[in-house]
């Protein structure tokens, strides 16, 4: 990886899987680029939930004292890094600043500076037993499935941090009718069919009339009215806002414990696709971008093969290309709104050149995109 700074994220989930926050990783050569690359995020910094923010290829230095960190921020800070005296001289600075910290990579016998709180303290879940005294709420990493982040809360973690609940199996060979419900609609939508034929087969579910509407008048849709009804839906948005809209219902369709989770990512993704994409494609085909990131976790939401949730479907060519893994037009976006989810930085990096982004672009538009998902009421 080059001298660019690049931004990858995982989330942290409580006890019942929830997300409480997000954990931040900057990939920097040094706290100086770091901080410009904060700094740059302005009014797209995520404000919903606290920010975990961990530097990845440098230590904290003084330098971290000239960042104006966003309400919500904490430091992640790595418990080996805290034996340099630089390092741990600029934490105590920056905790007397009033900037919350949180200890990473804590192993039982780490010796921490006195005068120094956290609010959290992450843990390997696979080597680390809970019955140590730590000095913040316990954080399990280290979970690569489901099974395991069950098994560290029995133990006694209060949550976790990572992207676990991705690895959970797809068991059923068909939507179950709840979901081929939407879909029904979806199609409908896509055929132009008549507004009162879509408003009749959504009047067989209630609750999808209820949710629709509810996203439509979402802070992230910005609209200036209140949508009342679909009709007035369809008037005030056309046929291919509406699909994008209805699409959420899909998304939002899973029970799975990890439901909340998985939506946020989906949809994070697809508004990461939307925007990055918005200056290779017509206007027309910012929604389908939209729709290729939000579908991209469909599998396990539903949990059912991709293949055969497809199947049900009437989507153009390049969103299903890009769902099966296949070479297409939105393929590249979706590996990158995918790369941003990786612990390293040299698949996102990669990607972003060969698509002639810039570095400050992407890490704006995933902190946009995670902002955008967190406007969403699941």
């Amino acid at each position: 990886m080059d001298q660019d700074v690049f931004f990858t994220r995982e989330p942290v989930v409580n006890k019942q899987r929830a997300i409480t926050a997000t954990r931040l990783r900057v990939h920097a050569p040094d706290c100086a680029a770091a901080v410009a690359a904060l700094e740059s995020i302005g009014d797209d910094w995520p404000l919903a939930r606290p920010v975990f923010v961990g530097l990845a290829g440098c230590r904290p230095d003084a330098t971290l004292a000239d960042w104006i960190a966003p309400e919500g921020a904490m430091l992640e800070v790595a418990a080996p890094s805290l034996s340099d005296p630089v390092t741990a001289a600029a934490v105590s600075q920056l905790a007397q600043s009033g900037l919350p910290l949180v200890l990473s990579d804590y192993k039982a016998g780490t010796e921490i500076p006195a005068g120094l709180a956290f609010r959290f303290v992450m843990a390997d879940a696979r080597v680390q037993p809970v019955t140590i005294r730590v000095p913040g709420i316990l954080i399990a990493t280290g979970i690569d499935e489901p099974a395991a982040f069950d098994a560290a809360i029995k133990a006694g973690y209060g949550g976790a941090a990572g992207w676990f609940f991705k690895a959970g199996q797809t068991t059923a060979k068909k939507l179950a009718p709840a979901h081929a419900q939407i879909v029904r609609v979806l199609n409908l939508v896509r055929r132009n069919a008549d507004p009162k034929q879509i408003e009749d087969a959504m009047k067989q579910d209630v609750a999808l009339s209820f949710k629709l509407l509810r996203y439509i008048n979402s802070a992230g849709f910005g609209l200036m009215c209140q949508v009342q009804s679909f009709r007035h839906a369809v008037v005030i948005l056309g046929y291919e806002k509406l699909n994008k809209w209805l699409s959420l219902l899909l998304v939002t369709a899973g029970k799975d414990p990890s439901a909340p989770a998985l939506m946020q990512a989906a949809i994070a993704r697809g508004r990461l696709m939307e925007v990055l994409g918005a200056e290779f494609f017509p206007r027309e085909e910012h929604d389908n971008l939209f729709i290729t990131g939000a579908f991209s976790l469909l599998d396990r939401l539903l949990g059912a093969p991709m293949d055969k949730v497809l199947e049900e479907m009437s989507l153009p060519d390049r969103i299903s290309d890009a769902l099966l893994g296949q070479d297409g037009a939105y393929t590249p976006f979706l590996k990158l709104a995918r790369a941003c989810e990786d612990a390293s930085a040299d698949a996102l990096s990669e990607l972003t050149h060969a698509l002639g982004l810039s570095a400050d672009a992407v890490n704006r538009a995933q902190l946009s995109a995670l902002k955008f998902a967190d406007t969403l009421e699941f």
